[in-house]
């Protein structure tokens, strides 16, 4: 009778070593993901180029309140100049055709330059789509597995439950014999 509650002992240890192994696998899974995610809030710093940091800040400026405030007061200065004083002394007067050239070499000039930049900055997104895209894959794959895991414990405690109840059924038959035994011989004398 003892070797059956020391059976029983066996089968609760199994079944604690395998929920150990669970949890150092799970463990594992966790500091993987938190590596992940260490890269992903501290991306490598790039090295840009004179060229690409000129079109950052042109594109910073371009599409800044200052530049359009600064621009619009230029072109208001511009227009009232040549407007008022006399004729002799306009540099440029009305149609305002150097105004027109002006505003025409600085749109041809700062489009290029901005769509560089935008270019880069689409080129970022994509890589961060990317890395947001292989975080959630990951996420996935550990509900998955976790899943997994979940249902072999399950299957497992189950197996063990039914071993268990194995045991208690032969404990309680030996029990039963000895009572029989017990009350035979009780009957008995």
């Amino acid at each position: 009778m003892a070797t059956n509650y020391n059976d029983v002992d066996e089968i609760l240890s199994e079944q604690n070593a395998q929920i150990q192994k669970l949890h150092d696998i799970v463990m594992q899974s966790i500091k993987e993901q938190d590596s992940l995610v260490k890269n992903r809030t501290n991306p490598v710093m790039e090295t840009l180029s004179p060229g690409q940091r000129i079109s950052d800040k042109v594109a910073r400026f371009g599409g800044s309140w200052t530049f359009i405030i600064t621009f619009m007061a230029v072109l208001i200065v511009w227009i009232a100049y040549n407007s008022l004083i006399s004729k002799s002394q306009q540099f440029d007067p009305y149609p305002f055709i150097l105004m027109n050239l002006v505003l025409s070499c600085v749109a041809a000039l700062q489009a290029p330059v901005i769509m560089m930049s935008q270019n880069r900055q689409e080129e970022k997104d994509r890589e961060r789509a990317e890395n947001d895209y292989m975080v959630n894959l990951k996420a996935e794959m550990e509900v998955r597995s976790l899943h997994q895991k979940v249902d072999l414990l399950l299957e497992e405690q189950i197996k063990t439950l039914f071993e268990i109840q194995a045991k208690q059924m032969e404990i309680l038959k030996n029990l039963n014999h000895k009572m029989e035994r017990i009350e035979s011989q009780i009957c008995g004398q």
